[in-house]
């Protein structure tokens, strides 16, 4: 019998609210310095040796199912075309677009001009990444006369950006790289200025924005905004109708905007209107000296309004066009410079609706459960729009809707190698009512044939958090799951704003448990209704969806076969009491700030890593990235480590660190799919067990 790593205790003492508690594996934290050192301090060496011999262990353990886990591999990779090309678009003169070469990890982004047929390659990102373990593009931005192309990219895995240049005229990469972005870019319309966003390299809050002209050195460029609450994201980007250069400022509750007019970079930005508190509001210009208005002011469904540049302060004399609807939840707003579409949802679903001067409508779909969603369109007076449509058995497809004939014009529909039919697979709009009579929407796929007798695995997903709502889409690599007698389903869990934005207050802060509950609750009908049983079903979840899963296993042990927790926010208590680690100041709206004693209580009574028992436990696999800003790895490592310490039962139990990624996992087009096939594997290795 293979021995489980055993991680050493050291009794780390915190007090809170006149309380003590004892975190024995305090120790495994380390500091981004310590990480990034060239020689590892005795520190490291332990934590990185502990995290080796999980992943040696985890190893060990599916050894048996090697050969399953790498069929499953070889399938998903074998599902993507060996040369895969995007939907181009036009832009300046040029037609843009990016592509995967046969046996490639990352894109090539290329353009042809107008009238000519020679392909410029403007970024090769294998070339880039060709010595780096990571490597991901964030933004990639042309100037507006087509001679500078200025992209951001990490390669450390922690969401750290930098910024290089490229004359397009010259094929030079400038020696200039900026260091600490965000990853936004706003060009300005004179083609030397553009504007950008920095990180704070200890909280990773983006709350500087500068200004930069090319070939100035990093420390040359004027900061022009720094916001100074630390529950705000920042941001910069140029507006559609290319007038502005607008930095929007966000946390979970407010918003506000700064504008600049973008041909002139040199100007003072001005405020839209005084930031409120409990205000949520998005701008849409129109190109005409106006701006539409998404707001939530007395409307928590959003409210669509229109005000004029003079009157953008004086909320009094803005003009109302939609009203608050209790059951539809406006989500986004497109603006063109004729029309524009309302992204909307209601009953959970997803709807486009177009709203021209003589016409208001809503885009009709012939599936029952689906998602859309506007795609890219570059151009603000286009007569056509593009959005993206796809639900559970039908691949993602990119369509343009033509306003002249209302004619929907398939451009690409997502290939999956060696075919796929959708009329194959089933799927369902399920209703589960929860413990307190809220109803919970879920969506059910499985291949026809599947039997509703209580023997097949399910594999049931929910995130939950953010207001952050997990559509039903398509995934070919779902396909080895549904192929070989799985289900799949997602829990539309209240966290998110499936149902609007109720449905996200009734899922945060003091109301977080019922997130927990929904998830137990439609975990136990889809039993009761024999989708599955609790002997063979699965539950999953990734960072907020994985402190779900640590707290279902806490609290409802017995309901599942198994759990996959990647990236899992587990160590909640001691994160959000530590405004020094990444982002926490940003999320107390989120979870609570545990200065203040109430909150604290209330997520001392479900973090998962306070609330380990000694009692039996599922199987459990835990994926991390020992670079991972967002949940740092020591969050699952402890977790684990606790977890070793305390259950009753033999159930299996993994931890696997990928050591050279973040919170995506790894990068490239085919080694994502590596850890995928060790979560899938592992769900058939516990089948297996109960089997042998």
């Amino acid at each position: 019998m293979l021995n489980a790593p055993k991680a050493n205790k050291r009794p780390h003492k915190i007090t809170q609210h006149g309380e003590e508690r004892i975190d024995n594996y305090h120790w495994m934290r380390l500091s981004d310095a310590q990480k990034m050192a060239e020689t590892p301090d005795a520190q490291t060496q332990e934590v990185l040796a502990y995290l080796q011999a999980e992943n040696e262990y985890t190893a060990q353990k599916m050894a048996p199912f090697k050969d399953l886990q790498e069929e499953i591999y070889q399938e998903m990779i074998g599902r993507l075309p060996k040369r895969e090309e995007s939907v181009p678009y036009q832009m300046g003169g040029y037609t843009y677009g990016q592509r995967y070469e046969e046996g490639q990890e990352y894109p090539i982004y290329y353009r042809i001009k107008a009238g000519q047929t020679e392909e410029e390659i403007l970024l090769d990102l294998n070339a880039l990444a060709a010595d780096k373990a990571f490597f991901q593009l964030a933004s990639f931005k042309v100037s507006p006369n087509g001679q500078q192309l200025a992209y951001t990219f990490d390669d450390s895995g922690r969401r750290i950006y930098k910024m290089a240049f490229v004359d397009l005229q010259t094929k030079t990469t400038s020696p200039i790289v900026l260091k600490g972005c965000s990853g936004d870019i706003a060009w300005a319309s004179d083609n030397q200025h553009l504007f950008f966003t920095s990180r704070n390299s200890e909280t990773l809050l983006s709350e500087k924005v500068y200004r930069y002209r090319l070939g100035q050195k990093q420390e040359e460029a004027a900061l022009v905004y720094e916001e100074d609450d630390k529950s705000f994201y920042t941001g910069v980007y140029r507006s559609r109708c290319q007038e502005y250069i607008i930095i929007w400022n966000s946390s979970t509750l407010s918003s506000d905007y700064q504008l600049l007019e973008a041909d002139q970079p040199l100007g003072q930005f001005w405020n839209f209107m005084p930031r409120q508190a409990n205000h949520e509001y998005s701008i849409g210009p129109d190109g005409q000296g106006g701006f539409y208005i998404l707001s939530n002011q007395e409307a928590p469904n959003f409210k669509l309004l229109h005000s004029s540049k003079d009157n953008t302060a004086q909320q009094a004399n803005w003009s109302l066009i939609l009203p608050h609807r209790p059951a539809v939840f406006l989500e986004d707003l497109t603006v063109f410079k004729d029309f524009y579409v309302l992204e909307e949802r209601k009953a959970g679903q997803t709807h486009l609706r177009l709203i021209t001067a003589d016409k208001d409508e809503y885009l009709s779909f012939e599936e029952e459960v689906y998602m859309v969603s506007m795609g890219q369109n570059h151009h603000f007076e286009e007569r056509n729009f593009r959005y993206i449509y796809g639900s559970m058995t039908t691949p993602n497809s990119v369509y343009a809707y033509h306003l002249e004939d209302g004619r929907k014009e398939l451009l690409k529909q997502q290939e999956v190698v060696g075919g796929h039919t959708p009329a194959n697979y089933q799927t369902e709009r399920l209703w589960v009512e929860a413990r307190d009579g809220a109803k919970v929407p879920v969506s059910l796929v499985y291949k026809k044939g599947f039997k509703k007798d209580g023997k097949s695995p399910l594999l049931l997903y929910a995130y939950g958090a953010y207001g952050h709502t997990i559509d039903p889409y398509f995934s070919a690599s779902r396909l080895s799951l549904l192929d070989r007698g799985f289900a799949f389903a997602i829990a539309h869990v209240r966290g998110g704003q499936a149902l609007g934005r109720n449905w996200f207050e009734q899922g945060r802060v003091f109301n977080k448990k019922n997130s927990f509950y929904d998830f137990i609750d439609v975990a136990q009908s889809l039993c009761l209704q024999q989708y599955s049983s609790a002997e063979k079903l699965f539950g999953m979840g990734g960072s907020a969806g994985g402190l779900l899963m640590g707290a279902v296993a806490n609290m409802a042990p017995t309901a599942f076969r198994g759990l996959v927790a990647a990236v899992p926010f587990v160590d909640v208590l001691n994160t959000m009491s530590d405004a020094s680690i990444p982002l926490t100041t940003n999320e107390y709206d989120q979870w609570g700030n545990p200065e203040e004693e109430e909150a604290y209580r209330y997520i001392l009574s479900y973090s998962p890593y306070e609330n380990v028992q000694a009692q039996y436990y599922c199987a459990i696999l835990v994926t991390t990235g020992y670079h991972d800003s967002q949940v740092q790895y020591w969050e699952p490592a402890k977790w684990v480590a606790e977890l070793r310490d305390k259950k009753l039962d033999q159930n299996t139990l993994l931890l696997h660190t990928n050591l050279e990624a973040g919170h995506g996992g790894a990068s490239g087009r085919f080694q994502a799919y590596k850890e995928l096939a060790l979560e899938y594997a592992f769900l058939f290795a516990c089948l297996a067990e109960d089997e042998a």
